[in-house]
Parts: C-alpha cells; sequence; structure tokens
C-alpha cells in the first residue's frame, strides 16, 4: 500500500486554506504537515529540500515534490484522487475551472492580496506602518473594480462555472474571504450576486471552510474589538 501524501501547509496562505478544503470535502487522503509561517518555518533548510520555492503550499507524493496549488490540483486529479466534481475530467468542464483560476491570479487574486498584505499583513508583522487612508480607499477601489467584474462576467448561475462546485469557487471565496482581516466584507447591496455565491460556497463546504477560515475570523473579530 503506497504511502499517503503529505500536504505542507499554512491557513494564513490562501492557496494553502483553499486546497486544504478540496481535499477534504472530495476525500483526498493525505497527511497533514502545518508549516508556520508566522516562525518562517517555510524559510527552512529542511523545508526548501521539499519546495524550493520555500512557500506553502506543497506535496511530497513519494520521492515526487510539488509546489503551487493549481500544479497540485491537476496533478492530483490525473493521478486520480481528487473529486472529480470539483475538478472535471470532461473536457471543456476542466477548460472553464482552468479559465477562472488563470483569470483570478492577475485579478480578483492579485487585487484582494496587495490589499491584505498592505492593510493587515506588513503592518502586523511590523514591517510596514499603517497606510494612509488615500491609500485603503485606493486598495479598496481596486479591489471592487474586480469584484464587478466578477459579478458581471462570472456569475450568471450557482456557482462560477455552473449549478455545480468546484475548485474555482474554493479558490475564489477564499481570497475574497481573507480580506475579513483588513475589515472588508462584500457589500450585499453593491455585489450582490458576489455576497450570495460566497454564502452558497461557505455552505456546501462546511465544516471545513469555516475550519480552514478560524484564524482569519478569529483575527479579524479582535481587530474589530480594538477598533471599537
Amino acid at each position: 500500500m503506497s504511502k499517503a501524501i503529505k500536504y505542507y501547509y499554512d491557513f494564513l496562505s490562501q492557496p494553502s486554506r483553499a486546497l486544504w478544503i478540496a481535499m477534504k470535502l472530495g476525500k483526498t487522503p493525505f497527511e497533514d504537515c502545518p508549516v508556520a509561517l508566522r516562525k518562517q518555518e517555510q524559510l527552512t533548510d529542511e523545508y526548501r529540500s521539499i519546495n524550493r520555492f520555500q512557500k506553502v503550499p506543497a506535496i511530497v507524493d513519494g520521492k515526487f515534490q510539488l509546489g503551487e496549488s493549481v500544479s497540485i490540483v491537476r496533478y492530483l486529479a490525473d493521478k486520480g484522487v481528487f473529486s472529480e466534481q470539483l475538478y472535471p475530467k470532461a473536457l471543456e468542464d476542466r477548460a472553464r475551472v482552468d479559465e477562472f483560476l488563470e483569470w483570478q491570479h492577475f485579478n480578483v487574486r492579485m487585487v484582494c492580496s496587495l490589499f491584505f498584505r498592505q492593510v493587515w499583513l506588513l503592518p502586523a508583522k511590523g514591517l510596514a506602518p499603517a497606510p494612509k487612508p488615500e491609500v485603503v480607499k485606493k486598495l479598496i477601489k481596486d479591489v471592487e473594480g474586480n469584484l464587478g467584474l466578477l459579478e458581471r462576467l462570472w456569475l450568471d448561475k450557482e456557482f462560477l462555472i455552473g449549478d455545480q462546485l468546484t475548485v474555482a469557487d474554493i479558490f475564489g471565496a477564499s481570497e475574497i474571504n481573507q480580506m475579513k482581516l483588513c475589515q472588508y466584507n462584500v457589500n450585499e447591496k453593491q455585489f450582490p450576486k458576489v455576497a450570495k455565491w460566497m454564502e452558497r460556497v461557505r455552505d456546501a463546504t462546511n465544516p471545513y471552510y469555516d475550519e480552514a477560515h478560524s484564524f482569519v475570523y478569529k483575527a479579524s473579530q479582535q481587530a474589530a474589538k480594538a477598533k471599537n
């Protein structure tokens, strides 16, 4: 019997959360191998031997090592250990999932992660002061420009690729949800489709969605209390 795939991750990382949720939901067998980003464990020589990019997530499957979350999804799917519903085998359906994952990288992910880093992550680590209000305003404008694209271009049905949940939904919703740490929540009146879609993704993936985002929820609540 082959050994379980080792999964290296930290819930502080959005791709780590999304992939963990997808593997749990799809019953992909794996061994938990947490990597504490806050302790910079990804920068150790030991971890460099696992992932030369020194980032999470990563997997080790026997003697094979692989980084980058989307590459891991495709590898696990081709290996036959990833949910076919979440990442379809049918050519056109899979292409649509891939299309979103590629589109998101330079749209929703780019602006949401920049907002997250500048408003929460860097100040929280003491690496940069809190950004000025005009900077935050510009970051929010960029975020909402992309939420508008998501609203108009992708959400004609229940989920991004149709009426069934896929990894595209999990990756997209996890990225947006992370902005709670910056005290930003999607405006239901401004983006009603996005807000309802995020609720559907959470409902369809729980309890794993809430478990993976427990740190996001806890830290955002603490920040809100400190602000009041």
